[in-house]
C-alpha cells in the first residue's frame, strides 16, 4: 500500500520529518486494524479520527456548545502533534 502514498516533500528536501508525517501510514494501519501500530506512527490520529467525526456529525445534528468543542478538539490535536513532532526531532538526533 505505501506504493500508492504521498511522498513527504519537507523530509525529501530537508531531511527531517514534517507535522503530518506518519498520518497516511497511521490511517493505513488503521483500516487494517493494527491499532496500536496506528497510535505508535501517529499518536494524533485518534484524535483526529474523533474530530472528523464530531464535525461531520455536527453538520447533520447541532451540539450544545458545538463551537466549543470544535475549539477544544482543536487544540488538543495541535498540542499532540506539536508533542510528537518534538519527540521525533529529539529522538532522531
Amino acid at each position: 500500500m505505501e506504493e500508492y502514498m504521498l511522498p513527504c516533500f519537507n523530509k525529501q528536501i530537508l531531511g527531517i520529518d514534517c507535522l503530518g508525517c506518519g498520518i497516511q501510514r497511521a490511517a493505513a494501519l488503521l483500516f487494517r486494524g493494527e491499532f496500536v501500530a496506528a497510535f505508535k506512527m501517529y499518536p494524533a490520529i485518534y484524535t483526529l479520527v474523533i474530530l472528523a467525526l464530531f464535525l461531520i456529525l455536527n453538520f447533520f445534528i447541532k451540539f450544545k456548545n458545538s463551537e466549543r468543542i470544535k475549539v477544544i478538539l482543536i487544540i488538543v490535536n495541535i498540542v499532540i502533534i506539536v508533542a510528537n513532532f518534538i519527540y521525533k526531532l529529539s529522538t532522531n538526533h
